[in-house]
This record gives structure tokens, sequence and C-alpha cells, in this order.
């Protein structure tokens, strides 16, 4: 059952490293062009899968992750339940009120 397991997870791992790569824009690839990217992680499942996760695979850009900071006095974004107008579309959606 154990071997099953291991199996299933050796697959899973395979088929989403031949996908990322696939879908990977080719200008973002790393070390080599994405064909011989391919080429290995397809001839050697889990190695191919491990060097294409730590040498080939895109970084992720770093101001994707920060937070952009807000002018002073500025007021802090405020979630939808403290909108009024979207509170009153939602009761007006809520009674039934023609959509717009």
């Amino acid at each position: 059952m154990a071997g099953v397991l291991v199996g299933l997870a050796l697959l899973a791992f395979w088929l989403f490293s031949l996908f990322d790569v696939a879908t990977t824009p080719e200008e973002e690839v790393r070390h080599s062009p994405k064909a011989v990217w391919l080429i290995i992680v397809a001839a050697l499942p889990l190695i191919g899968g491990l060097f294409w996760m730590m040498r080939g695979r895109p970084r992720v850009a770093r101001e994707t992750w920060s937070v952009a900071p807000r002018a002073e006095g500025e007021p802090a974004p405020k979630g939808p339940d403290d909108d009024p107008d979207f509170l009153r579309e939602l009761e007006r959606r809520m009674r039934g009120g023609e959509e717009k």
C-alpha cells in the first residue's frame, strides 16, 4: 500500500513538473531552452523534476509579494462590508431587485 502511495506521489510530481515546464513562458525559463527542460523532465521523472524546480523554474518577483506603501493620512482600504454602497446593493439583490 505504501509503495502505491509513493508511486502515485511520484507520478503526480512528474506530471506537475511537465505541465509547469510546458506552461512557463520561454523568456522566463532559466539556464536552458524550454525544449531542453521538457526533454530532461520527461526522460528523468524524479531527477528532472527536481532539477527543474531548483534550476529552471522562474523565480517569483519580489515586488509581487510586497505591500505598497500608503500616502501619509490615506485611510486603510476597507472591506466590502464597510462600504455603504456595497451593502445597499447587497440588500437590493437579496430582496430580489433587478440586476444591473
